[in-house]
């Protein structure tokens, strides 16, 4: 069962938006929290459940995370060796995606025929597909062996805590997802089987949780810290929201205006939309499809039909 009304938010530091929303949507009841990206300041939820006007509850996944691996010391061993070889294949697939990307810069600057050059192109573009979806499989091959290995949803301290998790969403009518770590997050969400535990109920999420939301999680940031870094695919997301690659605070975090930079990312994960979120911005989708769009906007294409002013 997936939720029928899912809403992706833009960031919320500066100019909170999610009360509105919900209120908007006809939320009234009880909201469960994730905060799980903030890692150890998950339960510092003060501002947002004062925003939400007192009625959350937090689900504190990441300790309850903590918790369950310090009871279960074969499962904590077993996790963190998953986790070295996830974190032992993004940086081999990190190098593989260096030279496709070098590949298809070094393509489109050659001074051949804009026929051929688009033909190489393209070919280059498709190479990046075929790198991303191997990764995926990967990663996905990875989660399963642990899984098979393990049965960590079967373990008995995390089903004290699924019990538990399980008796506190009876009590809410809606789930909120923060950002915070991505890869955090979505860790979390996998390992507490949140998708079955939100069933149908309305999830709003933003930032790392829009991200986490959709069918494949990409990183990215054209001028974090330490230099230019290359977008790319983390891992598979909860996939509650279809056809979708979400980029959250663009404004930020994307150069907008070059234009051959965000043609590439459009090519790349087509036929999946590229969707930037702004502070401000809210998406809805009822029953898996896109519907009501607000201040957002489908990189490498017209805004959406949906705009809202």
């Amino acid at each position: 069962m997936n939720p029928e009304l899912v809403v992706l938010l833009g960031a919320q530091q500066k100019n909170p938006t999610v009360a509105s929303r919900v209120s908007a949507l006809g939320v009234v009841g009880k909201i469960a929290v994730i905060t799980a990206g903030w890692q150890e300041r998950e339960s510092e939820d003060a501002e947002l459940m004062a925003h939400l006007s007192g009625r959350t509850v937090n689900l504190k996944l990441h300790a309850r995370g903590e918790d369950v691996f310090k009871h279960d010391r074969e499962l904590a061993q077993a996790h963190r060796a998953r986790q070295d070889a996830l974190r032992s294949m993004q940086d081999l697939y990190r190098l593989r995606l260096e030279r496709a990307l070098d590949a298809e810069r070094a393509v489109r600057a050659a001074h051949v025929s804009e026929p051929l050059r688009e033909e190489a192109r393209q070919g280059c573009v498709q190479a990046l597909r075929d790198l991303d979806t191997w990764h995926l499989s990967v990663c996905a091959r990875i989660r399963a062996e642990f899984e098979a290995s393990v049965e960590p949803l079967e373990r008995p301290r995390m089903r004290q805590h699924l019990e538990l998790l399980a008796e506190i969403l009876e009590e809410c009518e809606a789930v909120a997802i923060a950002g915070g770590h991505v890869a955090v997050l979505v860790n979390r969400l996998f390992m507490f089987d949140v998708r079955r535990l939100i069933g149908a109920r309305p999830v709003f999420a933003w930032s790392g949780g829009a991200m986490a939301l959709t069918e494949r999680v990409v990183l990215f940031h054209d001028s974090p810290p330490q230099g230019e870094n290359d977008c790319e695919v983390l891992d598979h997301g909860l996939g509650l929201v279809p056809d979708a690659v979400v980029f959250p605070e663009p404004e930020r975090r994307l150069h907008l205006d070059r234009t051959e930079h965000l043609a590439l990312l459009t090519d790349r994960f087509r036929p999946a939309e590229c969707l930037a979120l702004p502070n401000g911005a809210s998406v809805v989708w009822q029953g898996g499809v896109r519907g009501e769009t607000r201040g957002a906007t489908i990189l490498g294409g017209p805004a959406p039909a949906a705009q809202v002013s």
